[in-house]
């Protein structure tokens, strides 16, 4: 479970009526126009809002819990979210966190679900529940070991009468995706991606869940959360965050309390605290179900009433706003940390529901969009400054605002924070042209239809709704409202909250932290998961029937339009029946791989003007018409896209086109490309997450000489021309490639626009042979290492198979699918050895390249034995589970029954196929087999391609934490150097 979400979708805050969807119904009454639906059980009456682009129907029940839905049937999927008004703010001030480990403890189950024996269970888990009260209130370190060491004991005992996991079993195995939760400052959310035909199952669960939940396998989890927290110590970026909140806020919850908690609260964890917590705030007045997707209102409404209604109503809890004084100077923090350096400026502002905080997400806009703020072109395409970027986060009480900025070689932090109050002193002082603000309107609507044709979207839109307590028909206003602000509102509101003075500071430098910390964590013995066990009530849910759905699977001949444009370049199309937005791609069968100054040139045109227009300009121009155009090359491809609204397609088309056809070389900025280039490589250095997964995994794929640092050296930089990039990116429409169309236009109006528009020469040259990097092969056992100042260590353990064959892609579906639930259930909840842990085969990309064995755990670097024997364990002897089996089996059958691949996703889909050899859709093969597979075919597969398979184990951590004599016996032991890995 995440502990931050980020803000629950705000973009549609900001948003403009839709098209409306094809399966939407129209409704026209306003909120004040109760409506009734007639059931011969009972009536239930509904809330609607006028110009409402989601058709929402809003019902509150008898015990005060909100319903909000929402009909779009893109695939028999609804798309859930339970949330719960009640966040970090909520927390008590001695037991910070405990609403983030309540959200954990949630999914451990009920008083049915998760037990075998509930009357012998409850007895042990109220021994440790009493225990963990006189540990808390224990100071002596002796006798806090003593009572921990109980505690540990009584754990086993319990967990004997527990079911690991049960509540993942069930929702795995009718094919739910996406099951998770998240919990921030103002709310507690539930999330899940259910297939439509279990509609009623899944509710039912879920009022059982929320009515009776059970603290279980406890401890175990603590440590998964300790864990969780180490990982925010491991992080700058999460360091700063929180040395801006408590600054912002010395008062109020939001700065004084953090989600995750304080290590000594995390030490002293209170069962009895957490059940009072459940008790006042999970009351069904309290809470909302959020819902999107392919449903029956009348019927949705009706199971939820029947399953929820009988929750009892409770007073509604209350909160007292605390109230901030006015900053009266700046707040000035330092982070040190091994990351990049940069420096954040951030203001306190005014609570989500207000009209300012509307002008402030404008001004927030206005500054930063990433195509024409103030920000994106004095700043980032000048190229004054490495990276900047500025952002409003609104929440209940109050928000924040914030820009960042990373320098470049040279640059002082001072003066990138100069920069960027410039930028907002120019906002102060109405320094911006007022059209920019139209501009940001009507893009504005095109993010918001492009986010309204996901369903997560949609229901987040009502999670919104509901935790601020914005009725549906303002939420719905506001995009009016939004289009209505005026450069007048703009300037008064950008000085009556961004003053000279009252803001926080803070520089976040590289460098060792003198004040790093870290969770302790006490000795556990790992406690039994019963993995074949089920309680009554599983076997009981399980046993219901449900009316199968059948899979669509996609027809390339008949889902794709193929036809030729001049040249014969083909084209591949996919009509938008759903609103006037477009996608627009050229791919290239040549990369980075066969020229790295292909990468350089595709950066380079971002900078460049034309012969008609300045590169600011260009931004400008394609911001004013909705469309964003982009060039990103990869090692094997380039793909140059255009999106944008369908009656701005021919203007796009045509400024598109002269971007590639007319560049207009510029020395100064390809010397300040190349020393951003050069600084964004030393700070790529520095980067954990960059070292491990890329630079680490390429060394060990390919050697020494790999794809990742393959680059050109700095004296090549140098050396490059102007002219040398833009006859390269000239040259890109001329060689052979594909267009790629979705959108609404008919395909006689498209060909006819693409061929009087799209420049091409009269003959195109071939691509160049692909060059291909040769997978090296595992000959005896590795660890590499790399060193990085950090309290975890991250691991992954990597195997070379077989080349890719689509005839083992049924069974590798499914291995995938029983050892995720495996892995998680003993190396988390049994072993409590890490909050993060996956092992999954990867099937190659292209046919004839190998397919790999990736398991990643990160782990206290004091736990690395056991974390590394953990795995190899898992990996080596695959445990046997036939309940396990029989739920990756469903929810393989369950999740293909109910995927639809739809939109330009349908292109897209095509063109991974092509790069394996095939011709049709492969989950047709998978979904034919989910059944007939058997546990013998999968310990074959387990046997044949994954245990005793040559092995290479990757390591980051610090070199003073890590136990070395623990990894030798895994193999040899060598140290990889930045240099080695980076190539510079």
């Amino acid at each position: 479970m995440t502990v931050k979400k980020g803000l629950s979708l705000f973009l549609v805050a900001s948003a403009f009526t839709l098209t409306q969807c094809k399966n939407e119904i129209n409704q026209t009454q306003s909120t004040a126009e109760a409506t009734t639906t007639a059931k011969a059980e009972k009536e239930y009456t509904y809330e609607t809002a006028p110009n409402d682009p989601l058709n929402a129907r809003i019902y509150t029940l008898d015990n005060g819990l909100k319903v909000y839905l929402s009909d779009y049937e893109e695939a028999p999927r609804i798309q859930t979210y339970i949330a719960v008004r009640a966040g970090s703010k909520n927390d008590p001030a001695d037991a910070t966190g405990l609403a983030h480990y309540l959200e954990h403890m949630v999914f451990k189950g009920t008083t049915e679900l998760g037990t075998q024996n509930w009357e012998k269970e409850k007895v042990e888990l109220d021994k440790i529940e009493a225990l963990y009260e006189k540990y808390r209130a224990t100071k002596d370190e002796a006798a806090r070991k003593k009572i921990y060491a109980q505690i540990d004991s009584v754990s086993g005992v319990a967990a004997t009468y527990a079911v690991a996991n049960e509540y993942d079993k069930i929702l795995s195995a009718i094919g739910a995706k996406g099951t998770n939760a998240y919990t921030w400052v103002d709310q507690t959310v539930y999330v899940n991606d259910i297939p439509s035909n279990q509609l009623e199952r899944w509710i039912e669960l879920e009022a059982d869940r929320f009515a009776d939940m059970v603290p279980r396998i406890f401890h175990t989890e603590l440590e998964a959360v300790y864990e969780e927290k180490n990982r925010t110590l491991d992080s700058d970026g999460r360091k700063v965050a929180e040395e801006i909140n408590t600054a912002l806020f010395p008062t109020h919850q939001y700065g004084t309390q953090s989600t995750i908690g304080t290590i000594e609260h995390l030490k002293n964890p209170s069962i009895t605290d957490i059940k009072k917590y459940y008790t006042k705030y999970y009351v069904p007045n309290n809470m909302a179900i959020t819902m999107s997707g392919d449903i029956d209102f009348d019927q949705t409404i009706r199971l939820i009433d029947k399953y929820w209604g009988s929750m009892e109503k409770q007073p509604e809890p209350a909160f007292t706003v605390a109230q901030e004084q006015p900053i009266q100077k700046p707040i000035v923090k330092e982070v040190l940390g091994p990351d990049a350096e940069n420096v954040s400026i951030a203001y306190r502002t005014p609570g989500i529901t207000t009209k300012d905080a509307l002008v402030i997400q404008m001004i927030s806009n206005l500054l930063y969009n990433g195509q024409a703020g103030l920000i994106d072109l004095n700043l980032n395409q000048q190229q004054k400054v490495l990276q900047a970027f500025a952002y409003d986060t609104p929440m209940k009480d109050y928000g924040t605002f914030r820009m960042t900025g990373m320098p470049r070689q040279g640059q002082t932090l001072d003066q990138v924070r100069d920069l960027l109050l410039q930028q907002l002193d120019m906002i102060k002082k109405g320094n911006f042209d007022e059209s920019l603000i139209q501009a940001v309107v009507n893009n504005d609507k095109i993010n918001t239809m492009k986010a309204y044709e996901d369903n997560a979207n949609r229901a987040d839109a009502f999670v919104t709704s509901f935790i601020y307590e914005m009725p549906w028909e303002k939420f719905v206003s506001r995009p009016a409202e939004y289009a209505s602000i005026t450069k007048k509102d703009v300037v008064d509101v950008a000085n009556k909250y961004f003053g000279n003075n009252n803001y926080v500071l803070v520089y976040k430098k590289t460098g060792k932290d003198p004040n790093a910390q870290k969770v302790e964590k006490p000795a556990i013995t790992p406690v039994a998961v019963n993995r074949d066990a089920q309680s009554e009530y599983y076997k009981n849910f399980m046993a219901k029937e449900v009316q199968p759905l059948q899979p669509v699977f996609i027809d390339y001949k008949k889902d794709i339009t193929e036809s030729k444009l001049k040249q014969n370049i083909p084209l591949l199309y996919t009509k938008n029946k759903e609103n006037s937005l477009f996608q627009l791609y050229y791919i290239l069968d040549m990369g980075t791989n066969n020229d790295p100054k292909l990468g350089m040139a595709v950066n380079y045109l971002k900078y460049l003007g034309t012969d008609k227009y300045t590169a600011e300009e260009l931004q400008k121009e394609f911001y004013k018409l909705g469309t964003s155009f982009d060039v990103f090359s990869s090692g094997d491809q380039v793909y140059v896209s255009l999106t944008g609204l369908d009656e701005n397609f021919e203007k796009g088309l045509n400024l598109f086109e002269s971007v590639l056809a007319n560049p207009k070389p510029d020395q100064q900025a390809l010397n300040d490309m190349i020393a951003g280039m050069l600084k964004t490589r030393e700070d790529a250095k520095k980067n954990k997450g960059i070292i491990l997964q890329q630079a680490m995994m390429n060394y060990v794929k390919y050697g020494p000489k790999n794809p990742f640092n393959t680059v050109l050296t700095e004296k090549e930089l140098k050396a490059v021309k102007p002219q040398e990039l833009v006859s390269i990116i000239k040259s890109i429409p001329t060689y052979e490639h594909r267009v790629l169309y979705y959108g609404p236009r008919e395909t006689d109006k498209l060909t006819a626009a693409l061929n009087s528009g799209h420049n091409v020469p009269a003959t195109l040259k071939p691509v160049p042979a692909e060059k291909v990097y040769k997978e090296i092969d595992f000959t005896q056992p590795t660890v590499y290492w790399a060193d990085y100042n950090m309290v975890q260590a991250e691991m992954m353990f990597l195997s070379k198979s077989v080349p890719y064959s689509k005839d083992i892609i049924p069974v590798v579906r499914l291995y995938n699918e029983y050892m995720g639930g495996i892995v998680f259930q003993d190396l988390r909840e049994s072993k409590a050895l890490a909050y993060s842990t996956y092992s999954y085969y990867a099937p190659a990309a292209k046919k004839d390249r190998a397919n790999y064995l990736v398991s990643y755990i990160g782990a206290q670097s004091d736990k690395l034995g056991e974390a590394m024997a953990g795995m190899q364990a898992l990996l080596t002897d695959m445990p046997l589970a036939d309940a396990n089996f029989q739920n990756a089996q469903a929810a393989l059958r369950n999740s293909i029954s109910t995927e639809r691949i739809t939109k330009s996703e349908i292109l897209f889909d095509y063109e991974r196929a092509k790069k394996l050899g095939l011709n049709y859709d492969i989950r047709q093969d998978v979904y034919q087999s989910a059944n007939t597979m058997t546990f013998d075919q999968l310990k074959e597969f387990q046997q044949k391609y994954v245990k005793a398979q040559p092995q290479a184990i990757l390591v980051i951590g610090s070199k003073d934490k890590l136990n070395f004599k623990a990894l030798e016996k895994y193999g040899k032991v060598k140290q990889l150097t930045l240099k080695e890995l980076f190539g510079y």
